[in-house]
């Protein structure tokens, strides 16, 4: 596989394109907005620069990794010569099923179909294809250019062959791959927000204060943010519909989403997309300032 198309230029497909272009892949990058295009070269090659600095790349490097990606606000014309088409859109499942119908329709009857979706059913998304056995769950970590995971998921009819392909490309990409099977939440999300909605609660029931819970789970576990700063990160509304696919998958109250981050959601705070969240991110994303909602009379 050397020719990869990524659906979707947001945080994680521009993180996707980048890490897929930068091992010398061919990438065709696809939006329907050519803004949003252009935005995501921006991010891809401020990123690089990063890397530059480190001493981890040259400016040669850098123009190869950039020449390795085309644009195209076209599904049809950005699918019709890959071998593996990565969806990283929205976490909307109609849009997902949609996007699948078309991907099935326009991707060569060979080509592998991965989504990187945090949440939705594999085969559920595989169904509406007419390749169940070519479609798979490729779920990597935010930021993608720095973490090494990436999570495999099985749907019920996912092939031998191309998981084990889809193992082997990730390793390719310098990344770890871990496999998993197709049940809600798939194994990341399932442990972790549950973990991130119990921070929620013990703030809404008043146990301790944002600032608090963040610094134990910090110093006391190891994590490198708090699971409120983390959630800020993730974006509550993601957060949110996760705990809801879980809930609906289960039926188990334990995974019944907070009624403060139900709230939040609702207003319209976020997270660090929209400026507030349990913290408040007026200021960038380097200083923790506690929102204003949240802080101690």
């Amino acid at each position: 596989m050397k020719k990869i198309a990524v659906i979707g230029s947001g945080t994680m497909g521009n993180g996707i394109a980048h890490v897929f272009a930068q091992n010398g892949f061919n990438v065709s990058l696809v939006d329907i907005s050519e803004d949003a295009l252009q935005k995501a070269l921006g991010t891809i090659s401020k990123n690089l620069d990063r890397i530059i600095a480190k001493g981890n790349l040259t400016e040669e490097q850098k123009q190869e990794t950039l020449g390795n990606i085309s644009t195209y606000t076209s599904v049809q014309e950005g699918v019709k010569e890959a071998d593996l088409v990565v969806e990283a859109a929205t976490e909307n499942v109609d849009l997902k099923l949609k996007i699948f119908r078309d991907l099935d329709s326009f991707a060569k009857p060979e080509a592998i179909l991965a989504s990187n979706t945090s949440s939705i059913s594999i085969t559920k998304i595989a169904s509406v294809t007419n390749r169940p056995d070519k479609v798979i769950g490729m779920h990597f970590m935010n930021p993608v250019p720095v973490m090494k995971l990436v999570e495999v998921i099985r749907g019920y009819s996912t092939s031998d062959e191309v998981t084990a392909q889809i193992m082997e490309l990730s390793k390719q990409l310098g990344k770890i791959p871990a496999e998993a099977n197709d049940y809600p939440g798939f194994v990341a999300n399932r442990i972790l927000m549950p973990m991130i909605n119990e921070a929620i609660y013990s703030l809404y029931e008043g146990v301790a204060g944002v600032e608090e819970i963040d610094t134990i789970m910090k110093l006391g576990m190891a994590h490198p943010m708090g699971p409120l700063q983390l959630a800020d990160f993730i974006g509550l509304d993601v957060c949110l519909s996760i705990l809801n696919v879980l809930h609906d998958g289960f039926g188990n109250p334990k995974y019944a989403p907070c009624p403060l981050l139900v709230n939040m959601v609702q207003a319209g705070h976020k997270g660090a997309k929209s400026g507030q969240g349990f913290y408040s991110w007026t200021h960038g994303t380097k200083e923790l300032v506690v929102a204003d909602r949240f802080k101690k009379k």
